[in-house]
């Protein structure tokens, strides 16, 4: 079938809409009408060539839509569902067993290779070949084919076009918070960079019933979003060292603290910042040459804990179904974040991630 899709085929270039084949789904795979879908800093860092994701490539991974047909062996959803499409899995891994997906051993080629399993791509225009495939799907198009492994039923009734973020940036700021970090009733907790999935993590660490929740950013724009979402105090680095107003406000430090940058710099401050027995987790993508250098004598001696954190250690089945229903209540307005674009607007929407200027654009396709 014929689709329309934005294609990357020059690193650090625009996105080039074009007419793309998009092949059948085969026995295992679905396809889906692609309702809308999140621009996240990954797709960018792919576009730039920081990630070895082969050229020419369809991007997006926060697609939301209507399921339009599906292979024979699929079970889990049936032509006419809803639902979000979110990252990849292998699911006969040991990780994956014990319901960890994110952590799956094959994520990184089953997310960044832009690739089915077997090597082949569903993609196509005129018999070049166009690599799909990413995270699962290459949702910067108006159809995408998934699988079971990264597809999730979401309900009658829910929001659809506001729902593709809870795949990746939303449901990584708030499952680190939830499930990863487990942040406790009462606790203090600070999160490094105010963007799409810091913000995201300050509206969890809320529903989680931290006593004290504390923002760090650049961005005065972002810090007022903070405290209306629910931070009760903001930092500014360019007017004090946020280290240092962290251990004022506190006293002793915060018992867990998240840092969304992927800068060692920044991550050094936050685990400067534990209290004892404190927990700082990191999620911000990093290349693979950066290294962390962090003190022996405060990290040891007080007990303290650096853990790394993929997708919010979450398993999309339960948990982006549980963001819904929290969305629902009125207890995680992610809406507030969400700026829309129209599909031929893909790079007027990266510009503005890119700039600061949208928190989490979201392209309507239909």
């Amino acid at each position: 079938m014929k689709i329309k899709a934005a294609v990357a085929r020059e690193t650090r270039a625009d996105l080039v809409l074009e007419t793309l084949d998009l092949e059948e789904p085969r026995a295992d795979e679905i396809l889906v009408e692609v309702v809308a879908t999140g621009v996240c800093h990954t797709d960018i860092v792919v576009r730039d060539g920081m990630l070895p994701t082969p050229l020419p490539v369809v991007l997006g991974h926060e697609g939301a839509g209507i399921v339009r047909s599906t292979g024979s062996a699929v079970s889990k959803v049936k032509p006419g569902d809803r639902v979000v499409m979110t990252f990849n899995s292998c699911g006969y891994c040991e990780t994956c067993k014990e319901h960890q997906p994110a952590y799956c051993y094959e994520f990184f080629p089953r997310n960044f290779f832009a690739t089915r399993a077997d090597g082949t791509t569903a993609l196509s225009k005129d018999g070049e070949r166009v690599h799909g495939n990413f995270f699962g799907q290459s949702s910067f198009a108006s159809h995408a084919i998934c699988n079971e492994r990264n597809v999730v039923k979401v309900p009658e009734g829910a929001p659809l076009e506001l729902l593709g973020p809870l795949a990746c940036g939303i449901q990584t700021g708030a499952g680190a918070v939830l499930n990863a970090l487990k942040v406790r009733e009462g606790k203090s907790f600070a999160v490094f960079g105010a963007g799409s999935v810091g913000l995201s993590a300050v509206m969890a660490a809320k529903v989680a019933g931290a006593g004290t929740i504390i923002a760090v950013d650049l961005n005065p724009d972002r810090l007022e979003l903070a405290k209306e979402l629910g931070a009760t105090h903001v930092i500014n680095p360019k007017a004090e060292d946020a280290t240092a107003a962290i251990l004022a406000l506190t006293g002793t430090g915060v018992h867990y603290a998240l840092d969304t940058t992927g800068l060692p710099p920044v991550i050094r401050s936050a685990v400067m910042a534990l209290a004892n027995a404190g927990t700082c987790g990191i999620l911000g993508a990093s290349g693979p040459e950066v290294e962390l250098q962090i003190n022996e004598m405060h990290f040891m001696s007080g007990g303290r804990r650096l853990m790394g954190i993929v997708e919010g250690e979450s398993d999309p089945d339960e948990f982006i179904p549980h963001l819904v229903e929290l969305y629902k209540r009125g207890l995680f307005p992610f809406d507030k974040l969400i700026t829309f674009y129209e599909f031929d607007e893909i790079n007027e929407a990266i510009h503005a991630s890119e700039a600061g200027s949208a928190i989490k654009p979201v392209l309507r396709m239909m």
